[in-house]
């Protein structure tokens, strides 16, 4: 397993995480989410991802699994980085048409993107953070030099 401290390749986390390769090139540029450990320097630089990167990302695919549009998840993930201090793991997004709204276990609702009813998926964060922790575990360790960025 890799250590948690010492940063995850983009390869790594696309591997831990179901996104494609292009997926996550395309959230880097567009400033989605960016590597917190080592940003990308110009064409073959390698990135460097730190575990809550990576828990992002499974974030956001989740939610587009779920059937939200993109543009819907940047609101989302941008509110959870906003608002949310609580651990993702003990929480829960209900998805709707309009509208997304996060429970957290002692009963907070944060509505994620002002407004909505009609729900019609809840996806477990727990399930995400365990389905990480499981896909982590079966990542080969891999030593990695990580050079901080200021």
């Amino acid at each position: 397993m890799t250590s948690l401290n010492s940063g995850f390749s983009g390869p790594q986390v696309c591997r831990l995480t179901g996104v494609t390769y292009r997926q996550l090139d395309y959230w880097d540029r567009t400033g989605l989410v960016q590597p917190s450990l080592v940003a990308a320097k110009g064409s073959g630089s390698k990135r460097t991802y730190a575990y809550k990167d990576i828990l992002e990302v499974k974030v956001i695919k989740s939610l587009l699994d779920a059937g939200l549009h993109l543009t819907r998840a940047r609101q989302a993930v941008q509110c959870l980085r906003e608002n949310l201090e609580a651990e993702l793991g003990s929480a829960s997004l209900v998805l709707g048409e309009n509208g997304s709204v996060l429970t957290s276990s002692d009963g907070e609702l944060v509505d994620l993107l002002r407004g909505g009813q009609g729900v019609f998926n809840i996806v477990s964060l727990s399930s995400v953070v365990s389905e990480l922790a499981t896909s982590m575990a079966q990542e080969p360790i891999k030593s990695m030099r990580v050079t901080r960025t200021a």
